[in-house]
């Protein structure tokens, strides 16, 4: 049959799959855990990879490189914007419907050695500095481990260095921007494994939490997931209209990827594939670069909505008021705590615990309520995130008028026409197909 053909069609499967093995044999389900783990690890080895590629050969091609600090500039704004309207919003409706009244835990009976690695893990952040975090003490270094801040921060130097050479740079941007097109080549053969992936994520989380847990805290699941949706629908949904693109036909082609996230509960295992259809879709390369990186650390709208409602519903399941200076003091907490995951699974529990150490009030341990339903939460968060960073990523090139929308709703309406006309270009004499750049992206004259 065609229709199997689609990978969104295999992903779907795959999640079906795992979800009726996970819940008739959970231990097998358990024994799948690998074949998740193991899809993120491919597509992680090479993510810092497609970052650097991307970004320089971006930055190099820039007209003005008074641009990359105006990018970076309004990112942040828009970034600050958003995430605390998410965050708002959260205490807001945690605050309306008080998913943890009428649980009454008495917090001496919650046992704190079940979250001494999230607060052993937030003592060894508070240890470092800001300039620590994202300025590393080795680039090889940076790349090893993956961090995406501090590659980032090489990868914008390295693209300035190359912009200021000019002419004597062309060479070796040209070998750079042929091995991203390798990297994404290798993507494209790692994606044919996502069904695998999602089958082995989605069979774990079932069989290891099973339906029981879902049951015992079922309001709060049920509170955020509906939450994230309007959020989705109706503050994404405005920002999109107002960058001229349609919300739906822009779900509708990242199908594929909303699925992989909901599988493998990361944002990660979609970034080089996520980076290459925005500039498909008409976000010029230094944008995309910029943007979608850095929104992996700084815009996680789903995070800010789970913090603040999973917050409020520890303090409301063990009966801890919290007067509207403590709401305000929490709400300031949570702007700084808030920012600085890396889209992995389990980042935003270290950032629970941090946001209750320091806020003093609420019990830390109460975050043993959240454990047993993190992964289940953790699905829409990063639906959330991944939306909320390829809608930042249009909105920051429109915002640089470098987006031209009445193209993108063409190529939204009959995307699979434009990729038949892209592997249908004449190769260059190296075998690499020619592309033409954006005009916002192209290189300077000398």
């Amino acid at each position: 049959m065609r229709v199997l053909r689609h990978l969104y069609v295999q992903v779907l499967i795959g999640l079906a799959a795992g979800i009726l093995v996970g819940y008739f044999a959970p231990h097998l389900g358990v024994q799948m855990k690998p074949l998740g783990d193991t899809f993120i690890r491919l597509i992680k080895m090479l993510i810092t990879l497609v970052i650097f590629c991307t970004v320089s050969v971006g930055i190099a091609r820039m007209e003005d490189l008074k641009h990359v600090g105006r990018v970076g500039l309004k990112t942040i704004v828009y970034f600050e914007a958003v995430t605390t309207l998410a965050l708002v919003i959260g205490l807001v409706v945690a605050n309306a419907l008080h998913p943890g009244e009428g649980l009454n835990i008495d917090p001496a009976t919650l046992d704190p050695h079940a979250i001494g690695h999230y607060v052993a893990e937030v003592h060894t952040e508070a240890s470092q500095s800001f300039l620590d975090q994202i300025v590393p003490n080795s680039v090889v270094g940076a790349f090893a481990r993956g961090d995406l801040l501090q590659v980032l921060l090489f990868s914008v130097l390295f693209g300035i260095a190359l912009s200021i050479m000019s002419r004597r740079s062309r060479f070796l941007s040209r070998v750079i921007e042929q091995s991203g097109e390798a990297l994404m080549r290798i993507v494209e053969m790692i994606m044919r494994l996502a069904p695998l992936g999602a089958f082995g994520a989605m069979a774990f989380t079932v069989g290891k939490y099973g339906i029981g847990t879902l049951q015992q805290l079922g309001l709060l699941i049920v509170c955020f997931y509906l939450t994230s949706i309007l959020f989705i629908v109706l503050v994404l949904g405005t920002i999109c209209r107002w960058a001229g693109v349609g919300l739906w036909p822009l779900l509708k082609y990242l199908r594929e990827e909303l699925l992989i996230v909901l599988g493998t509960s990361t944002t990660e295992s979609v970034l080089p594939r996520l980076m290459d259809k925005l500039e498909r879709l008409g976000c010029p390369k230094p944008v995309v670069g910029l943007v979608l990186p850095t929104g992996y650390s700084f815009n996680l709208d789903g995070a800010a909505i789970y913090l603040t409602m999973t917050s409020l519903f520890i303090a409301q399941a063990t009966n801890t008021h919290l007067t509207l200076l403590q709401h305000l003091g929490l709400l300031a907490i949570l702007m700084l705590t808030s920012k600085g995951g890396a889209g992995v699974a389990g980042a935003a529990l270290v950032a629970l615990t941090a946001t209750l150490s320091t806020h003093n009030i609420i019990p830390v341990a109460g975050i043993t309520l959240i454990i047993g339903i993190d992964r289940v939460l953790n699905e829409i968060r990063a639906i959330v995130n991944m939306i909320g960073n390829a809608v930042a990523t249009i909105v920051v090139a429109r915002w640089e008028g470098a987006f031209d929308a009445e193209a993108a709703r063409r190529f939204l309406a009959a995307p699979h026409a434009d990729q038949t006309a892209h592997d249908d270009q004449p190769e260059a004499a190296d075998g690499v197909h020619e592309r033409t750049p954006p005009a916002y992206a192209q290189e300077r004259p000398n």
